[in-house]
């Protein structure tokens, strides 16, 4: 044991060290997200955090609605074709229909590895893999801005089949990561592990449509001490750059590929986009 964590085994994919103390006192995004869709995994730091983003967009918790609706859709979507392999960074705490549900209701046999940063996702990751019957769901204690040790990591590459083709989920994360910690870096990292015929899935913030909103809640977040940068269509587009987007190409997130007609009053702060990995 060290001195700072504490064993957790028994569980796949759960070999790491999960701290024996969480600072509850400092907002994360994973449980402002948590709140936001209505769950019960947060403290007073998170739900002052969503609050202060509320107020900047009062429509948020439709706009983190609408992004676990696109998420059920890309990953259907994928999965239906041809992907069996799915590394779901930064995928927050467990609510309905996640990744691995989606894909293993298309193939069985699909196998995901889940990727956070934070420890209590990392408890709620024990019961959510201990109640799968098929396939095969990892998750993995880290952070996305270290992309390489990531990659090393022998859980990952246990799960994992780097010589075929993977789908790399980036759901509401890139949007958190400054120009200074490199997002292009990240994405660049990610598709250089894996081989033609991979899919990279994204959603990302931006000021285009609803400037003032843009501004207030990457302000509010920046204010509960959680780095946040909203992105022009231009600059997205930059980071998809090693991907081939498919249709219909870099849209809101209740325009890609709805199940249903587009509702008017959709949100209007997150792009949403799909791309195969370029030749």
């Amino acid at each position: 044991m060290s001195e700072n964590g504490q064993r957790q085994d028994g569980v796949e994919g759960v070999g790491h060290w999960l701290p024996t103390t969480i600072d509850t006192s400092v907002a994360h995004i994973a449980r402002v997200y948590d709140f936001f869709l209505g769950g019960k995994d947060n403290f007073p730091a998170d739900r002052e955090a969503a609050a202060r983003i509320l107020k900047g967009n009062p429509g948020m918790r439709d706009t983190c609605r609408e992004q676990r609706e696109y998420l059920r859709r890309a990953v259907r979507f994928l999965a239906e074709s041809g992907i069996r392999q799915f590394i779901d960074i930064g995928t927050g705490l467990p609510t309905q229909e996640n990744t691995h549900e989606v894909a293993q209701k298309v193939s069985p046999d699909s196998r995901v590895a889940y990727i956070d940063n934070d420890p209590i996702v990392l408890a709620h990751a024990r019961v959510l893999m201990a109640d799968q019957d098929h396939g095969r769901t990892v998750f993995i204690h880290a952070d996305a801005r270290e992309p390489g040790k990531l990659l090393a990591d022998p859980t990952l590459t246990d799960v994992i089949d780097f010589t075929r083709p993977v789908a790399v989920l980036l759901i509401g994360i890139l949007h958190f990561m400054p120009d200074n910690e490199n997002p292009a870096e990240l994405i660049s990292t990610l598709l250089d592990a894996v081989p033609e015929g991979s899919y990279l899935a994204i959603s990302h913030g931006t000021p285009d449509f609803a400037p003032e909103i843009g501004d207030a809640v990457q302000a509010a977040y920046q204010a509960s001490s959680m780095p946040c940068r909203v992105r022009t269509s231009t600059e997205v587009m930059t980071l998809l750059r090693g991907v081939e987007l498919v249709e219909p190409g870099l849209v809101l997130l209740a325009e890609w590929r709805p199940d249903g007609p587009v509702p008017e009053d959709r949100q209007e702060i997150t792009y949403a986009a799909v791309g195969r990995k370029r030749a």
